[in-house]
């Protein structure tokens, strides 16, 4: 049953990184593509995760991963609600 949710999130936010794609291609706007990568890395994380037989999400290198991800979504919105002259 966990590895059938796992699979959920990977397509569920593989899913997400395209649809925020179609919009950063449409409107040139950064915001859409951090999110289109941050999703998109989440996505590839859950199949690692997925498919190596010893992986835990408690690994620094699967922990790094998802921080980074995350990260780009917090750039995402300070560039977007920053001040500009």
């Amino acid at each position: 049953m966990n590895q059938m949710l796992s699979g959920a999130i990977a397509v569920s936010s593989l899913l997400a990184g395209l649809f925020f794609l179609r919009f950063w291609r449409s409107s040139g706007d950064r915001f859409f593509l951090y999110f289109a990568l941050s999703f998109a890395l989440e996505g590839l994380n859950r199949i690692a995760l997925g498919v190596l037989v010893d992986a835990s999400e408690s690994n620094p290198l699967f922990y790094s991963v998802r921080v980074v991800a995350y990260g780009l979504i917090v750039v995402a919105i300070w560039q977007k609600n920053r001040r500009r002259p």
